[in-house]
């Protein structure tokens, strides 16, 4: 068969198996969506530049998933734990539950599912599609996580955009020399915010459908 006879019969075979679960477990179909929802990464010491954040991607009316950390060594931690395929992790379909052995996660609903080291409210079992990072976290370095990430193979090939106040040419000089694939300067006002937002999603996520009514489990 041909290259894109394959891959059509994948397609098919895909939408099958999801059709399937929707129908037979609304629960699972649930969780088997989240997988494929696109999600960010935010890396930000600021309470308040978190829940600004937070606010602007709900207004974008896009169906992402947020996780923030505050610094880079939880962060790091928290990609680990989302490495795919790894022989700890399995579903639990039993009321919608997905677990591990670092704990266990309830997938809630919303249009935008915010998360942090404390609270993953989310499926542990995909690295984010957009990782966002602040440059000066306190006492930290945001360059010093981009070139751990890019030595490590299991993260190297991740989107990481700076997302900082600085407009510090040096700062941008050093962010694209340590690997970021992207430097944005954080807007000044809650509207240009949201216009950030929205074109860092469709910039950097290629899948963003708009959310579907939530399902009760």
């Amino acid at each position: 068969m041909s290259l894109r006879a394959n891959l059509l019969l994948l397609i098919s075979i895909t939408t099958f198996i999801f059709d399937f679960f929707a129908r037979h477990n609304p629960c699972l179909a649930s969780i088997l969506h989240m997988v494929t929802r696109p999600s960010i990464l935010l890396i930000d010491d600021s309470p308040g530049e978190r829940e600004l954040f937070g606010l602007s991607l709900a207004q974008t009316g896009l169906d992402i998933t947020l996780y923030t950390e505050q610094s880079t060594e939880a962060a790091f931690r928290f990609l680990e734990s989302r490495v795919p395929y790894s022989s700890n992790r399995f579903l639990d379909t039993v009321g919608g539950r997905v677990s591990t052995e670092l704990g266990e996660c309830q997938a809630h609903s919303g249009r935008v599912r915010t998360a942090s080291t404390e609270d993953r409210s989310g499926l542990p079992c995909s690295l984010p599609s957009l990782i966002l990072l602040d440059l000066h976290l306190c006492g930290q370095n945001g360059c010093d996580l981009l070139k751990r990430l890019r030595s490590d193979a299991r993260f190297a090939a991740l989107p990481v955009v700076v997302f900082t106040t600085s407009d510090d040419l040096a700062d941008l000089a050093n962010s694209y020399s340590c690997g970021a694939n992207g430097y944005e300067i954080k807007p000044g006002n809650f509207d240009e915010l949201v216009r950030c937002t929205t074109n860092l999603c469709r910039n950097w996520l290629t899948w963003s459908p708009p959310a579907t009514s939530d399902t009760v489990c």
